[in-house]
């Protein structure tokens, strides 16, 4: 749209109507309604290790109980101050070292949680406890109960992904603390898992929430679902082999404002190039290569992440077999019928 004119007497109205709490449109219409979106989000690596260290420094300096949660946010290069890593997602790294207890405590905003490294640190959603290991994909549902903890001797550290601003726009936030610690424990380890995650449902049971039932998808299983894909040979021009955790009462999302999902790429494989409007938060779990983002390019590892803002040009290229975990605010999109993605070349 072109630019409208400058007069002394539009000035002047546009100082008069400004009094009312009145603004012209036509003076913002180009940046409210843009040709293709138009983000303040940028493309950014985080490395791991150095996480690592400024977490185990961190850890020495606050306890889990009187940060409520030991996170460092991953804060957007263009988005910094506001917490986020895209306009619409919150991300960030916690640690639970030996001997920590995260408070029990609910809230409106949806989690989830990918584990980065170590094992047998525990999380408690809604009454059941589960161990977590590398490559695990967690879910803790809105307005549920949820503590951390580890009786291990060594730290563990996973990857929060939250719906904070999301949430925050639509001005529907609630948090409340428990006056327990740790809640109490009333179904054995795995049920969820036990009850849902093996192709059956009870016949009778309906349940309000639109979150999937399951709330840790384990990583061995995850991968075994990625080998059992590949035997097909069905590798996509964009993706490699990518598969969506998903809600087995529906087959819909595993979450309603997070779409979550796996990703195989083999050695030696690049990707064609691939844009869609879901900015996407990625986790690599196992190999190395690299991304091209717009006109840069990130070189990852083991436990690296890095984001990709909406409607930017993304490639993958991979030097070993390497597995990359997403999320992304997809399924929200998809109900507003808003998504739109570009294959390139493919």
């Amino acid at each position: 749209m072109e630019a409208v004119q400058k007069t002394p007497e539009r000035e002047a109205f546009y100082r008069r109507i400004d009094g009312e709490n009145l603004a012209a449109l036509w003076n913002v219409m180009g940046e409210l309604i843009t040709p293709e979106p138009k983000s303040a989000c940028r493309p950014h690596l985080w490395k791991f290790d150095a996480i690592r260290r400024f977490m185990t420094e961190a850890g020495k300096l606050i306890t889990a109980k009187e940060a409520e949660r030991r996170v460092l946010v991953l804060e957007n290069p263009g988005l910094r101050g506001q917490s986020k890593i895209t306009t619409s997602l919150f991300a960030g790294v916690q640690m639970v070292i030996p001997g920590d207890i995260a408070p029990a405590h609910r809230h409106s905003q949806s989690a989830l949680r990918f584990v980065l490294e170590g094992r047998g640190a525990h999380t408690s959603v809604d009454g059941e406890r589960t161990l977590m290991e590398p490559g695990d994909f967690v879910i803790t549902p809105s307005m549920t109960w949820h503590d951390h903890g580890n009786e291990t001797s060594e730290p563990m550290f996973w990857l929060d992904g939250l719906d904070i601003p999301l949430v925050q726009f639509l001005d529907a936030s609630f948090a409340e603390g428990s006056d327990e610690d740790q809640q109490q424990i009333t179904r054995p380890a795995g049920d969820s898992f036990a009850r849902y995650g093996h192709n059956l449902l009870p016949v009778d049971q309906k349940r309000a929430s639109k979150t999937s039932p399951i709330f840790n998808y384990p990583y061995h299983y995850t991968r075994e679902a990625l080998e059992q894909a590949k035997t097909r040979d069905q590798w996509d021009a964009c993706h490699g082999l990518k598969l969506k955790f998903s809600n087995p009462e529906t087959g819909d999302y595993a979450m309603p404002t997070i779409g979550t999902f796996i990703q195989l790429l083999p050695k030696g494989f690049k990707t064609a190039r691939y844009r869609s409007t879901d900015a996407t938060v990625f986790a690599a779990i196992e190999g190395k290569g690299r991304s091209r983002i717009g006109d840069q390019t990130f070189e990852w590892g083991p436990r690296d992440l890095f984001v990709v803002p909406s409607w930017q040009w993304v490639t993958h290229e991979a030097d070993e077999d390497s597995v990359l975990f997403s999320f992304s605010d997809r399924p929200v999109q998809q109900k507003l019928d808003l998504f739109r993605e570009d294959r390139g070349n493919a």
